[in-house]
């Protein structure tokens, strides 16, 4: 297990042995405090550890008492080049900014910042991409390598260090898995700072899974990755159910349901594909501890699915509910999804 140290942002910890947290960012304008609000809270529900803002001047500010008076997570507020604004945010009570040092000016500026934030013990998040590399370092490289963002990351970390500032996270995200994978495996092996992981610029709902869950995934199998956060160009509520969904696969997030549902075959007798997607959408937000299985033939699907908590199969024109392998019941076709979900309720 990869050693770092920990942070603390607000009340909920970052690195040093603590759980992988899952992290978002509001796509509602900053200025409409009241539907910011509202999707704030709905990503709390939904499971968000760790919420994101984007606080694009001083009027942005207000959203933060705004948000924290209605949530319990803490927010982070996501600041670019002005360090008047990473001030104001933290004397509004932030729980962590992200900033980039070396973007905002001269060295009395990053001791400001870095002297405000040691003083409420509030972490700085260092968030390099593609698109923000320094010059001298893409000039070293030629274009956005991993080696880059690596070191662009560490740069930025050492003008904080320059005051000792260490209550750091940093972030090297690509829309390239590869590069994004590479670059974090460097930054493994060159600091012990908690790391946040993410493909930027993802994609869309299906696409943006598919390359977070490669990138996220293959780190986190390899102990590397403290936070994450699954950007998708959907609702940020789809990317808390996305990253929730990639740490159970991974077995790291061990609430909620596991679903395991077979493809289907010539075998299958009933319409297994919406039953499998309508018993998903019914228990999305069930925090049991069990492990769900969708089974297509009633011949197979016990045997195959003995180690789900609880289970159906079909067969022709009916199915099967059965636990651990053993069937409990049988019921007409009409009846599984009810069957199983009052199974599941009935569940301690």
């Amino acid at each position: 297990m990869r050693k770092t140290i920990q942070v603390k942002a607000g009340n909920v910890a970052i690195g040093g042995g603590a759980k992988v947290t899952v992290q978002s960012m509001l796509n509602v304008p900053a200025h409409d405090i009241e539907n910011s609000v509202k999707q704030a809270k709905a990503l709390e529900n939904a499971g968000c550890d760790i919420v994101r803002i984007a606080v694009p001047d001083l009027e942005a500010v207000k959203l933060i008492s705004a948000i924290k008076s209605e949530v319990s997570i803490p927010v982070v507020a996501d600041i670019h080049y002005d360090y008047k604004l990473a001030l104001a945010a933290i004397d509004a009570d932030i729980d962590k900014i992200r900033i980039n040092p070396g973007n905002i000016g001269d060295e009395d500026r990053v001791k400001q910042v870095a002297n405000a934030c040691k003083s409420k013990n509030i972490p700085i998040r260092i968030g390099v991409n593609s698109g923000s590399l320094e010059k001298h370092i893409l000039e070293k490289y030629e274009h956005p390598t991993a080696e880059a963002l690596c070191e662009s990351a560490l740069y930025h970390a050492s003008l904080l260090e320059k005051f000792d500032f260490t209550d750091i996270v940093l972030s090297m995200k690509s829309s390239s898995v590869k590069t994004m994978v590479n670059a974090y495996e460097l930054a493994a092996e060159k600091c012990n700072y908690p790391l946040h992981l993410g493909v930027t610029e993802a994609g869309t709902e299906r696409m943006g899974l598919i390359k977070s869950a490669a990138g996220i995934g293959s780190l986190l199998l390899h102990d590397i990755g403290d936070t994450i956060r699954v950007s998708l160009t959907a609702d940020p509520v789809k990317e808390i159910y996305a990253a929730k969904d990639i740490l159970k696969s991974l077995d790291i997030d061990k609430g909620g349901i596991r679903f395991i549902s077979c493809p289907t075959c010539g075998r299958t007798k009933i319409n297994l594909i919406e039953i499998a997607n309508i018993v998903e959408e019914k228990l999305k937000d069930c925090k049991k501890n069990i492990t769900v299985a969708i089974m297509g033939c009633a011949v197979n699907g016990p045997g195959e699915a003995r180690e789900a908590d609880i289970g159906l199969a079909g067969g022709d024109g009916c199915g099967i509910i059965f636990k651990k392998g053993e069937i409990i019941k049988k019921v007409p076709e009409d009846q599984l999804i009810d069957a199983i979900i009052q199974e599941i309720e009935a569940m301690e």
